[in-house]
């Protein structure tokens, strides 16, 4: 055995010679080079570098090292391959064939880059591939066509057809910054994160916690779950190991099965119970009758999903609090709060409560709205009832009582009943068309039959009391009832008039 010890000088700078079994030279075949054969080592600065063979050019200050390669950097970094070609002066590595680089401890559970050619520059302290390559920590396995690591930082960048392989999901994007320490993927570029039937999310800027499955996600990101509920915003706070979403700027919050969207520019969610809360332009949209749309607005909505008694099956439940305005094609309503069951297709409204259809405005201290097969059926008013029906700009027909209850065909009224201490205003009419005065009646009971927006004809219980007025002997006060407003300025107009901010002229 033949062992050699040697130096050059400028140790600073200079690649020692450790140890070699055996040492020739062959000018004809490897000009300027030193061969080295068996247990050889080399050392640079703090850097260690083993091979079975090598060819050591002192001129260049380099080395070309081959079989069972192994590359040491201190007490936490090892770099193994087939090959190895090292310059001192630039202190670039380049590792080829079956090359793997470990980073940190065995007890720490290391990182582990796999590869067929790596380049380690020490000088900048990263190593990188570029031609398909693995990096594995304690948690994730990624890979990419490219890719660097920084051991100082524990900081990586990976570009094309990269994936993050993590027990619970799959994440796929184009380019990807990883720290393998805190294990948190900064997010760059198109990106989507699959947790097999459960979850899809996509995004293009922001970073995912792949520890604690918690995310920050910018630039108009989309979460989809497997029961057909999504959520889109300009940007979202998301925890999806409690199931928490938060998000500030033009929220988007789907639900494919109970066909419904709630919007707003601030909101939250909360996959248990199917919990969503809007505010700040917040809005409800039910899409589940395409003939029928209904535009829910408030301050503030909130939804969530409710248990039947004894059974697995749920229902929605929506409730909408303060300024609350409500646009469908067949009723538009207003009030202060609103309750939504999708149990029994019912809107249920307090404070002010006030219902249009066509020219008819009804109200009463609550309401009531039913729904079937997605129009309005019929709807009910209990407490200081009245029932408005426009016929002129000065000509108003009105019931009002305890309970008001108007039925409804095809988005038109036909029938309102007034029951409890009943009374009216009625403008009859000549057949001509022309008003003849003012029927002014008291009952317990009336029901008024409805044609193309007119009175057709009422009918009263016995005991009715009546008093018809010529138009020109009226009594001061006697064409109003005493619960008569009219509130047709406040009336929604379309869906996108919900959003107009406006007060009652006259208080109920």
């Amino acid at each position: 055995m033949f062992i050699v010890y040697g130096s050059l000088s400028m140790a600073q700078t200079m690649v020692y010679l450790e140890r070699a079994d055996n040492l020739s030279f062959d000018e004809e075949r490897i000009a300027n080079a030193q061969i080295l054969r068996g247990n050889v080592i080399f050392r640079h600065e703090e850097a260690l570098m083993y091979c079975d063979s090598a060819y050591f050019y002192e001129n260049t200050n380099s080395i070309d090292a081959f079989g069972h390669v192994r590359f040491v950097q201190g007490d936490t970094l090892q770099g193994f391959g087939d090959k190895l070609f090292y310059n001192g002066n630039t202190k670039l590595a380049r590792l080829r064939r079956h090359v793997k680089m470990i980073h940190g401890r065995k007890h720490e559970n290391p990182t582990i880059l796999t590869t067929d050619s790596l380049n380690y520059d020490r000088a900048a302290g990263v190593a990188y591939y570029f031609h398909n390559g693995e990096v594995k920590d304690s948690l994730n396995t990624l890979t990419s066509v490219r890719g660097n690591y920084r051991p100082n930082t524990k900081q990586a960048v990976f570009s094309e057809e990269v994936v993050l392989v993590n027990p619970k999901f799959t994440l796929r994007s184009d380019t990807l910054l990883y720290n393998t320490d805190t294990k948190i993927a900064n997010l760059i570029s198109p990106t989507d994160i699959i947790y097999e039937k459960e979850t899809d999310i996509r995004t293009s800027l922001g970073w995912y916690n792949t520890s604690n499955e918690r995310s920050m996600l910018l630039d108009r990101s989309f979460i989809h779950h497997s029961n057909g509920r999504t959520l889109t915003g300009d940007t979202i706070y998301y925890d999806k190991h409690i199931g928490f979403g938060e998000v500030i700027g033009n929220m988007e919050m789907r639900d494919s099965a109970q066909q419904a969207t709630l919007y707003g520019q601030y909101g939250q969610m909360w996959e248990e119970n199917s919990i969503g809360f809007a505010t700040d332009s917040a809005l409800m949209v039910d899409w589940s009758d395409d003939d029928h749309t209904a535009y829910i607005h408030a301050d503030t909505l909130y939804t969530r999903e409710e248990r039947y008694p004894d059974s697995d099956s749920t229902y929605r439940r929506v409730q909408a609090h303060y300024g609350v305005r409500v646009y469908r094609d067949d009723m538009q309503m207003t009030c202060d709060s609103l309750v939504y069951l999708s149990s029994d297709s019912t809107m249920h409204l307090y404070t002010q409560p006030i219902c249009w259809s066509e020219n008819q405005q009804i109200s009463a201290d609550s309401m009531v709205v039913y729904i079937v097969n997605g129009a309005v059926d019929h709807a009910v008013g209990t407490g200081s009832a009245i029932c408005v029906m426009q016929q002129t700009d000065e000509y108003f027909n009105q019931m009002s009582g305890k309970i008001v209850t108007a039925y409804l065909e095809e988005g038109e009224v036909k029938i309102v009943d007034m029951d409890g201490n009943a009374l009216t205003v009625f403008y009859p009419k000549e057949k001509e068309g022309d008003y003849v005065g003012v029927n002014t009646t008291a009952s317990s009971f009336i029901r008024m039959y409805v044609e193309n927006q007119q009175v057709h004809h009422m009918r009263f219980t016995a005991e009715t009391t009546g008093v018809l007025y010529p138009l020109d002997q009226v009594p001061a006060g006697g064409d109003r009832l005493a619960l008569f407003f009219w509130a047709d300025e406040v009336r929604p107009l379309d869906p996108m008039d919900v959003f107009r901010k406006v007060k009652l002229k006259k208080e109920r």
